[in-house]
């Protein structure tokens, strides 16, 4: 995404004991001196029948020297690997008594973790490879080799490292929490929350490791399991930013809006220039004066930072000035945000010719042909119960319809999930840098429907707890209609339309959407998506539920019970009281639907109809209503 292009600077690094944050402890820097520098020559074993505690010929003896340094040894590597309030032993060096080996494993240990925060992979993993020639059988070398690997880009060598690891030592919960990061990294979901719900009791005193375990949580789309992680972390260094943007970040996603404001208000005293910040504050709530906007405005002006550096802040203005129904300069600060990103995702390679060519694949291939080929048997996965999948452009209604079905009794929901798409590009055999492609469509599109229904399952399961029906409310869902025709026969499809205009102007003011960020862009997909759309309907008929995004704010009562009925299940009032399901939401309107429905939304594109006529005129020309 292009986001990644303009992701601002971390926001601040955790506290080693003593000195300044992010400096190593002078005090443990001073205890190990030349031993950290240039190793412990005078007790390096040598190969050969040489007994425990010998020393080769020439080497400097001395029991009481050697007992001292492997103490200040001790005590060095525990000041430099710990953070505060964790327990001394979690990155301890197996000892091998009496030959000297401990004090050069320990000092290899302390040079390897002060070469990791600098990111010095290589030194990491030169330091692993001497402490694993000392002994194979040492936790921590294969723990620091899984750092080295992790760093250097070879997840499946970390696996393998850190693995042996925890394997070696079943407490070290550093190796656990670094391994179920990278099994969700490989698409491994069970086995990343198998491992987080087995080691989590581990982590209450190891503020690194909690914000590690909680952001893992987090991409699992456990975000109820995150939060309280990221707040323990938070509390044990409330100085580290880092846990506190996240405890903030995962505040929002829970509908915590209070708290994350002031979580967002205290990061900002800190740090007054951090864009993303104060792009996330003003996503919270409505501004109802302009001394955010000036205070951004301030920004801009003292960082004098060029466009592409200032993405989020225009975004955030804009988003301002409209609460303020000040149409023209929040448009304004909407084409610069959106001109800034359409520049950093041409020089990474894109084009809206991309997704139009997709789109026209998924027609040909998904023809009545292919939709006639006999479908997947009924599957069942574990607990896993009938999918409903909720589809649309993003910014129609998906979220708001996804809140009000899972509501119900009977229903669950797996919130937005890349499964599918997964599962069509694994089934399809190919490999590429997209997420998916014309080539995975065509590919896939021959192998047997039932591998997809099952890599489906199968990544969805350890989201659900065996409810009759589960949601998955992921978006672009839109572009695999066939694919889920054909795979779940049982399944139920929601697409959600909104007014033409309104939908696309909804998406241009987002960040996030690459072929969003020029109105231009913007048509060229809308016309293929509408395209698409019509073909679905004509294949596919009454397996199509549509939901009018104006009708179900207008009327919702009428609109639910009767999506509730094409659904087959009874009118329950909490699904009218939607906005009171505490289920987290990570969305772009994980705020918004904690309100009931409402109408403000409806014709918002006429308040900017001057700026948006070019887009409309597409529109036109392509022969759809306005």
């Amino acid at each position: 995404m292009a986001g990644a292009a303009w992701r601002t600077p971390g926001r601040g690094r955790v506290r080693k004991p003593g000195g300044r944050p992010g400096r190593p402890d002078p005090t443990a820097a001073r205890a190990l001196g030349p031993a950290v520098r240039g190793g412990l020559p005078a007790v390096r074993p040598q190969p050969g029948p040489q007994r425990h505690g010998q020393l080769r010929a020439g080497a400097r003896k001395g029991p009481q020297r050697i007992g001292a340094a492997l103490e200040a040894l001790r005590d060095a590597t525990a000041a430099l690997a710990r953070l505060p309030g964790e327990r001394r032993h979690p990155h301890r060096v197996t000892p091998v008594a009496g030959d000297g080996r401990t004090a050069t494993g320990a000092a290899l240990s302390a040079t390897a973790r002060r070469a990791a925060r600098a990111r010095n992979w290589a030194a990491v993993g030169a330091c692993a490879r001497d402490i694993l020639k000392l002994n194979r059988k040492n936790p921590e070398g294969w723990f620091l080799a899984g750092l080295a690997e992790k760093g250097s880009g070879r997840p499946r060598k970390a696996v393998d490292a850190f693995t042996r690891a925890l394997a070696l030592d079943s407490d070290r919960y550093d190796a656990a929490i670094e391994l179920a990061w990278l099994y969700w990294s490989l698409a491994h979901h069970r086995e990343a929350k198998e491992l987080l719900e087995r080691h989590e009791a581990q982590l209450a005193n190891s503020p690194l490791y909690l914000e590690l375990a909680a952001e893992t949580w987090s991409r699992l789309g456990l975000h109820a399991r995150a939060w309280p992680l990221y707040r323990k972390a938070h509390e044990l260094q409330p100085e580290i930013e880092k846990f506190q943007a996240g405890l903030a970040a995962c505040s929002v996603l829970l509908g915590k809006v209070a708290e994350a404001r002031q979580l967002y208000l205290g990061l900002l005293r800190k740090h007054p220039q951090h864009q993303r910040n104060h792009y996330e504050l003003a996503r919270l709530q409505r501004a109802m004066d302009d001394a955010h906007i000036a205070q951004m405005k301030g920004v801009l002006a003292a960082t004098n930072l060029p466009p592409e550096k200032n993405i989020f802040l225009y975004y955030a203005i804009a988003k301002e000035l409209e609460d303020l129904g000040e149409w023209d300069e929040s448009f304004h600060y909407y084409a610069l945000g959106g001109d800034a990103a359409a520049g950093e995702t041409r020089k990474a390679g894109y084009s809206v010719a991309q997704d139009v060519a997709l789109i026209d694949r998924i027609i040909e291939v998904c023809g009545p042909g292919w939709l006639a080929e006999p479908a997947a048997l009924t599957r069942r996965h574990g607990s896993a119960g009938t999918p409903l999948f909720i589809v649309g452009l993003p910014r129609t209604g998906t979220t708001l319809t996804e809140r009000i079905v899972a509501s119900h009794s009977q229903v669950e929901s797996a919130d937005e999930t890349f499964f599918l798409q997964m599962a069509i590009r694994r089934v399809s055999g190919v490999q590429g840098r997209e997420d998916i492609s014309p080539r995975m469509i065509e590919s896939a599109a021959r192998e047997d429907i039932g591998r997809v229904a099952d890599a489906y399952l199968d990544a969805v399961a350890y989201r659900l707890r065996g409810k009759p029906w589960f949601i998955d409310k992921y978006p672009f869902n839109f572009l695999y209609l066939g694919f889920i025709a054909r795979a779940f026969p049982a399944a139920r499809i929601i697409h959600l339309r909104r007014h033409p205009m309104d939908a696309c102007f909804a998406m241009y003011k987002q960040s996030f959407f690459r072929f969003a960020y020029t109105l231009d862009d913007l048509a060229s997909y809308y016309v293929a998506y509408d395209r698409l759309s019509r073909h679905w309907r004509a294949q596919l008929g009454d397996r199509i539920i549509e939901v009018a995004y104006e009708s179900l704010v207008a009327e919702p009562e009428k609109q639910i019970r009767g999506l509730l009925d094409r659904l087959g299940l009874g009118f329950e009032q909490a699904c009218l009281d939607f906005h009171l399901n505490e289920a987290p939401s990570a969305t772009a309107s994980a705020v918004q639907v904690r309100e009931k429905a409402h109408t403000r939304s409806v014709a918002r594109w006429r308040k900017f109809e001057k700026q948006l006529q070019p887009l409309q005129a597409r529109l036109a020309a392509a022969g759809i209503e306005i």
